[in-house]
């Protein structure tokens, strides 16, 4: 019934002309759903809009009683149309009243038609609405009338995410588009952002849907897959990384790319008369509607896949960037991206950044520390946000717990705006503690010294009150530059880091790469167990010359000045005897140039590995300090991998195990006189703090913006209570629960900020 292929593409064109007609949206509206009609020979056509209360509005038809407009609704389920628009599947029927899903609708005298074809309005992969066409007679509908339907559907669904249609439905009813969504995930890096949404890797905006030349097009498509088939080669074979599981992964990642039947129905869409990219981008909504509801975690690996072969293949035909232009930056931006390097979020203009939302990365990924350093809000980990946010969209994002409010309703907005004040007050007031000396009540001077990793970090040393850098993860510099720094350039940021610290030390940890720090021009070694294999001091030993190449950079930064240096994951002794001999080497080598050497040259180790517990009473003697490195201990403790969100949360860091633990380092090095720090994230986190304090630290290294919040607990808190407190509750205690509920009823109790 349906008649060349140049009815579907006849039909675009009047399309697109009445897109761009200066008429209101419900005359547009109009105007579409009786084009559409008599370009498939229908005698009804209609349109639903899903709005965020799950309803389905009939917003326009032809055919149909008008009355009926606005005031039909259905639910996501319910009827025909409630079918396809929880199913995202189009439907064809030649007798639609004897299907059993069939919904009377008296108000909308459809009861004298019988066959229906409805297909959903999607946007990426999310159903929008649904778009009908029905017919008196009892016929059946053409693939290539479903094809033509879907295909108008995409312009439907261009209208809706523009916003028009809003207007249209009933007043306190908003579209589903436009809906509040109150998302879930990791907390990052802490503090409050409200903005509008970035997109780091903008989507493409297809401006013409419709093909002027057909054969043309599928020249261009075929064109782009060879090009981007080829790309994909070029990153498998010269990836030199050597067999392994990752190596599968882009294996299969290259079969999809070849898949016979995406690229059979990329072909047809063309052949419908869409360009190429419309083609590309009514495929893969096609493929997301489906593979969104599949629950099977292949599948939704699959998803991902598709998803990152229509980008490529989208940015082949378009040449476009695949980076969002930074100097079209709202004021207030909010980045939104799948993940991202830590290099790219520094490119960012800081002062026009207030917040930063990742699909996949937890709070001890690269791009995290960075976040953290740059004092940017952050929260990862939120299933397919991706998906949700159009750009603009207002956002609040709450890094200290992981919310994520995308287009928030005015009571949340008024909520977050006057958390972020209460914030900033909070803030102000830690500022005014700078230089109050961190003494408890009953006169314990407590050190608090701040992590760094980055130059701009350094900018907080003096405004904070810290009394040194406890500690430089100096990787960071390895893990952003495009190749292997070399001594001189090492050297320059060492000098540079000490002249920023204006004065107080620095302890600079040698390079702490391998498990999930991985740098892009070194190749990658599979290990069964990352995080257990080779990594840190075992890389620099095995690689002496890279290490060597550090430390000399390091010693020549600290001519004539303090230079403590700090060797993480030390196993034995004997491992910390070989880095100290490469330092010994090296400082041989500066006297042979006549170089000067540090005034002071203090060296430790990182207490991080449990094996070494049973060799402090050797250690001590040896070393100038030692810093535990509680983020790795503990998960070494309880084997338990901090990165796997199914078991993190299992074991809690104020459990009795964990805290009898560390009580046995801080006993052994007050012993044997040795000065300890502890630098992980624990230290940084105030009711902790006080309990490692409880435990005997005197010196705590952490993130700028904790040292205010731990200080004014340090200040409020009676040691001497504390420790009686905590010793009698270890001694209690059995198994391995958690403490940390009577912990915070004292702390509460006595009045102690945590």
């Amino acid at each position: 019934m349906y008649g060349a292929l140049g009815g579907p593409r006849l039909l675009l064109r009047r399309l697109r002309e009445v897109m761009v007609e200066p008429v209101s949206p419900q005359a547009r509206l109009d105007k579409i759903v009786v084009h559409i009609a008599a370009n498939m020979v229908a005698e009804v056509c209609s349109v639903y809009v899903l709005r965020a209360d799950g309803r389905l509005e009939l917003c326009a038809t032809e055919g149909l009683n008008r009355e009926a407009v606005h005031l039909t609704t259905m639910r996501s389920g319910e009827g025909l149309v409630g079918r396809i628009a929880e199913t995202a599947e189009p439907l064809a029927l030649s007798d639609a009243q004897r299907h059993p899903s069939f919904s009377y609708r008296p108000e909308t005298g459809e009861e004298i038609y019988s066959s229906f074809l409805g297909v959903p309005i999607l946007r990426g992969g999310n159903t929008l609405g649904v778009l009908v066409v029905q017919n008196k007679a009892r016929r059946s509908y053409s693939d290539e009338e479903v094809e033509a339907l879907q295909t108008t559907a995409m312009l439907l669904a261009e209208m809706i995410a523009s916003g028009e249609l809003q207007s249209l439905v009933l007043p306190g009813n908003d579209i589903a588009l436009r809906r509040p969504l109150a998302l879930k995930g990791s907390a990052v890096a802490d503090g409050v952002g409200l903005g509008y949404v970035v997109l780091h890797e903008p989507r493409i905006i297809i401006k013409q849907l419709v093909a002027e030349d057909v054969k043309r097009e599928a020249e261009r498509l075929d064109t782009a897959i060879a090009a981007m088939r080829e790309s994909i080669d070029m990153l498998i074979e010269n990836g030199n990384m050597g067999p392994g599981e990752h190596h599968e992964v882009l294996e299969t990642f290259r079969m999809f790319a070849h898949d016979r039947g995406w690229l059979r129905r990329l072909r047809e869409a063309v052949a419908t008369g869409l360009t190429a990219e419309a083609a590309v981008e009514r495929v893969q909504n096609d493929a997301r509607a489906k593979l969104q509801r599949r629950t099977e975690p292949y599948m939704r690996e699959r998803l991902h896949d598709l998803d990152d072969l229509a980008n490529r293949l989208l940015h082949k035909l378009t040449g476009q960037s695949f980076v969002a232009a930074h100097e079209d930056l709202h004021e207030n931006s909010i980045i939104v991206a799948r993940t991202m390097g830590p290099a790219a979020l520094l490119e960012y203009d800081r002062a026009k950044v207030r917040g930063l939302v990742l699909e996949s990365a937890g709070p001890s990924s690269h791009v995290a520390i960075v976040a953290r350093a740059l004092g940017i809000p952050a929260v990862g980990d939120v299933a397919n946000i991706i998906d949700f946010v159009e750009p603009g969209d207002p956002l609040i994002i709450d890094g200290g717990t992981g919310d994520v409010h995308l287009r928030p309703p005015p009571d949340v907005e008024r909520a977050y705006a006057e958390k972020a004040r209460l914030r900033a007050r909070r803030q102000e007031q830690y500022h005014k503690l700078r230089d109050v000396p961190a003494i408890t009540k009953d006169g314990v001077t407590i050190d608090l010294h701040m992590n760094a990793g980055l130059l701009v970090d350094l900018e907080h040393v003096v405004e904070t009150g810290a009394i040194s850098v406890g500690l430089f993860r100096t990787e960071l510099q390895f893990m952003l530059s495009p190749q292997f720094p070399r001594m001189g350039e090492q050297e320059a940021l060492y000098r540079a880091a000490l002249d920023a610290a204006a004065g107080r030390p620095i302890t600079f940890r040698t390079l702490d790469i391998g498990s999930d720090k991985i740098l892009p021009y070194m190749t990658q070694v599979q290990e069964e167990n990352p995080a257990l294999g080779w990594r840190a001091i075992r890389i620099g030993l095995d690689r002496p010359g890279l290490l060597r190449s550090q430390l000399r950079g390091l010693l020549r930064a600290g001519a004539g000045r303090e230079m403590r240096i700090m060797f993480p994951m030390i196993a034995t002794l004997e491992e910390y005897d070989a880095a100290k001999a490469l330092v010994q080497r090296e400082l041989e080598l500066l006297k042979l140039h006549h170089r000067e050497p540090p005034s002071v040259l203090k060296l430790g180790i990182m207490i991080e590995v449990p094996s070494m517990l049973w060799q402090l009473d050797e250690v001590c003697p040896k070393v100038d300090f030692l810093s535990v490195g509680s983020n790795d201990l503990i998960q070494y403790l309880y084997a338990v991998d901090r990165d796997n969100k199914r078991v993190s949360a299992r074991f809690d860091v104020l459990s009795a195990p964990i805290l009898r633990a560390l009580k046995f380092i801080v006993d052994k090095c007050g012993a044997a006189k040795t000065p300890l720090t502890l630098c992980g994230e624990m230290g940084g986190k105030p009711l902790e703090a006080m309990v490692l304090l409880a435990l005997g630290f005197r010196g705590l290294s952490m993130s700028a913006a904790s040292i205010g919040p731990v200080k004014a607990t340090v200040l409020a808190m009676d040691l001497g209570e504390v420790e009686a407190f905590v010793s009698s509750l270890l001694r209690r205690s059995t198994g391995g629960r958690s403490l940390r509920d009577d912990l915070t009823s004292f702390a509460e109790s006595k009045g102690i900020p945590i």
